[in-house]
């Protein structure tokens, strides 16, 4: 998978439940709400005043270092 600003948070979760950590990071703590999973990076990184690019980096990283 690869994570792009518009990738839905929660099709990031379903891949790999792992890639919580980094949600949690910018105090997005509320994954289980339907409405934060729906939401994409972009979204989510605006609300919690946080930078989309930096987030999309890390969890493709991520994903890549489980490869």
């Amino acid at each position: 998978m690869k994570v792009t600003k518009e990738t839905v948070i929660g099709d990031i979760l379903d891949f790999d439940v792992e890639t919580a950590q980094f949600f949690f990071e910018i105090g997005m703590h509320c994954l289980g709400c339907p409405h934060s999973r729906g939401e994409s990076i972009e979204d989510a990184c605006i609300v919690h005043g946080t930078d989309a690019d930096e987030l999309v980096n890390k969890i493709n990283a991520f994903l890549e270092s489980k490869k």
